[in-house]
């Protein structure tokens, strides 16, 4: 069944590329948007080149938001806002923005160990507040590592946590993370649930430089699918 083209804000980073990776593996069309149309347009020969098949293309951010009405926003606090202005008239009503924003001490030279004080409470809550009315925030993928999204032949073992307010956006990200093999989408609740789910990657960062290891999270006791 063809899939709908998903866009990738900031997937000239790390994890953005990775998720582009992991998507064009699903088989899903997936637009590279970066502040530079040439860097977007490298990234996404690159997935090319590691996916023969992949469906990828590259533009500048306000283009490539105005791509697809599945958008993920995949970079540093530091530019979230900057980003979402930038893309903003991109994103009409009914757009699901998949936000994994992380506020991130380091935006301001502090430790990755540490995060900032959002005033909404969270980087998703900003989000929220930034984006055009009718279109819908969710949080969602903090605590996945953009070495393993890269890594076309790990295989995941691991939850990803799910957090908004629109039933249905959420259900479309639960359904785009169900594509990547391994990775099970867990309904944390509310997007104010982000305030906790952002300070997990943190966590991991701690527990990662402490034990020299990528770890991921798991939620015990949840009942079979």
């Amino acid at each position: 069944m063809p899939s709908s083209p998903v866009t990738i804000v900031g997937a000239t980073g790390d994890l953005g590329f990775g998720l582009a990776l992991r998507l064009a593996a699903a088989q899903v069309p997936v637009v590279i948007g970066s502040r530079d149309a040439d860097r977007a347009a490298e990234a996404a020969e690159r997935v090319r080149a590691a996916v023969p098949g992949a469906e990828a293309q590259g533009l500048a951010n306000p283009d490539a938001a105005a791509a697809a009405d599945l958008v993920v926003l995949s970079v540093p606090f530091a530019s979230q806002a900057t980003t979402l202005r930038s893309i903003r008239d991109g994103l009409r009503p009914g757009t699901v923005l998949l936000d994994v924003t992380v506020p991130l001490a380091t935006a301001i030279g502090g430790r990755p160990t540490r995060t900032l004080g959002v005033p909404q409470g969270s980087a998703a809550q900003q989000a929220q507040e930034l984006v055009p009315d009718g279109v819908a925030v969710v949080a969602g993928l903090h605590t996945v590592a953009a070495r393993h999204l890269a890594d076309l032949h790990h295989t995941f073992d691991e939850d990803a946590l799910v957090c908004g307010d629109d039933t249905d956006a959420k259900a479309r990200v639960v359904a785009l993370i169900e594509r990547i093999p391994g990775l099970r989408p867990v309904d944390a609740g509310k997007l104010e649930m982000a305030r906790i789910v952002e300070q997990l990657t943190a966590l991991t960062i701690g527990i990662n430089v402490r034990h020299k290891v990528t770890a991921g999270i798991r939620i015990v006791g949840l009942p079979s699918a």
